[in-house]
């Protein structure tokens, strides 16, 4: 017996399981995104090299090109309000909530010219996902060993200004689908400070009435963002931190319960702790 009729009922098999199990959907969905994103990567990473010749921030635009047209791949909108207060021609630390390996879409949605991001230092090993942070310029940081960190952030810092660079942080520090925000992390303020530049809050509505890794549920829906006003540090020193973190956390989380709130497209509402429709 050849081989093409085992595939073809493995296929098979694999079809019918993703009817009838929503977890098989779920790692089906989920294994489609990490395959958009290695091959997307691999084919960014080609153009960037032949355009720009190496790292620099204006790789960015192609990467930014090929990560949205996930959304129409998994029939996400994103309906983004306040957009123009990212497009300022000077230097900024720009922070936002961080819910789930869906944010790179989001990140990517927003983003606004001369961008880079924050990312922990393990990404860079993540093959051609890496290759292509990298490429784009992203800083990366080994959160293991505080003293290079802050040496980093210093160097972002002194750069961000020099080069006229909108920093992106996620002062969570990490992925958190709780339906809240967790406590920031002081790093992003200390950079914004030591910078003189403003800080921009961002946020996404919560990704649970489309999108829950816990009950293995990821359908159709709407992102809400809201771009809100820019903070200024002008004049504030490293004893204004605790200070300016705390403002920051209480207006993005009051912004993110009201916008959770609101329907969705698939019918669900996005309150923090929803359960996703059946």
């Amino acid at each position: 017996m050849g081989l093409w009729p085992w595939l073809t009922g493995a296929l098979l098999l694999l079809l019918l399981l993703v009817q009838l199990s929503r977890s098989a959907r779920f790692y089906a969905k989920v294994s489609l995104y990490c395959a958009l994103c290695v091959s997307a990567s691999t084919l960014a990473a080609v153009i960037c090299l032949l355009r720009h010749g190496g790292r620099t921030v204006e790789n960015l635009s192609i990467i930014s090109w090929f990560v949205r047209t996930f959304k129409y791949v998994f029939g996400l909108r994103f309906d983004i309000k306040g957009r123009q207060k990212l497009e300022v021609d000077h230097p900024c630390v720009i922070i936002s909530n961080h819910q789930s390996i869906l944010d790179m879409m989001g990140l990517m949605e927003a983003l606004p010219k001369r961008c880079v991001q924050i990312a922990k230092r393990e990404l860079l090993f993540m093959g051609p996902v890496g290759l292509i942070m990298y490429l784009g310029g992203v800083f990366f940081i080994n959160r293991q060993r505080s003293r290079t960190a802050m040496t980093v952030m210093a160097d972002v810092g002194e750069r961000m200004v020099r080069e006229n660079l909108k920093v992106w942080v996620y002062p969570e520090g990490t992925r958190n689908d709780n339906g809240d925000l967790l406590p920031f992390k002081k790093g992003a303020f200390y950079l914004a400070i030591q910078a003189q530049v403003p800080i921009i809050p961002v946020v996404y509505s919560s990704f649970s009435s489309f999108y829950n890794y816990k009950t293995k549920f990821f359908t159709s829906g709407t992102i809400r963002v809201e771009v809100l006003d820019a903070i200024p540090t002008s004049g504030l020193t490293v004893a204004d931190v605790p200070k300016l973190m705390d403002s920051c956390h209480q207006a993005m989380r009051t912004t993110f319960l009201r916008i959770s709130k609101t329907p969705q497209e698939n019918g669900a509402t996005a309150g923090p702790g929803s359960q996703p429709a059946q």
